[in-house]
């Protein structure tokens, strides 16, 4: 009896820590400020995309030959290459472009220097509407939050 009290209230205290383990070099200020940041990254890559502005979205990217992107079943590899992938799907004109949105944004630091994000986009354009999920993940690389990790899936239909 006693063996089982002291399994049960090991395997509590082990949950109990890993849920409400934190990381104590981040303060809750700078919990707000990097998320806010971090929304702000992807609220400009939305107005830059809706302008037809393809160079400013791709600011909110790690411009090295680095950055990984991943969408429909495939890794890429590289800033310019992503750039060029934008730039074949989608044109550089408001009108091929379409009109994006984020929805349901989750920020998740790890630690000091780096985040994750979770959440949905959608993209309106005179065809079907197409949409899905997205994680990236952030560092701050000389002071600013940028994407050094893209997964993007499209749900059918679109969400």
């Amino acid at each position: 009896m006693i063996a089982r009290l002291l399994v049960a209230v090991t395997v509590i205290s082990a949950l109990t820590a890993c849920a409400i383990t934190r990381n104590p070099d981040i303060s809750g200020e700078a919990r707000g400020s990097t998320k806010a940041a971090i929304a702000d990254v992807l609220d400009t890559q939305v107005e830059a995309w809706n302008r037809g502005d393809l160079e400013t979205f791709m600011e909110g990217y790690w411009n090295s030959p680095d950055l990984v992107f991943t969408s429909g079943g495939r890794v890429q590899r590289g800033w310019q290459t992503t750039l060029d992938r934008y730039r074949a799907a989608y044109g550089e004109r408001t009108e091929t472009m379409g009109r994006l949105m984020f929805t349901d944004l989750e920020v998740h630091e790890l630690e000091r220097e780096s985040a994750w994000a979770l959440g949905r986009w959608r993209l309106e354009t005179d065809a079907e509407p197409r949409g899905g999920v997205f994680s990236l993940v952030f560092r701050r690389i000389d002071g600013r939050w940028l994407i050094v990790h893209d997964h993007t899936t499209e749900s059918t239909p679109a969400p």
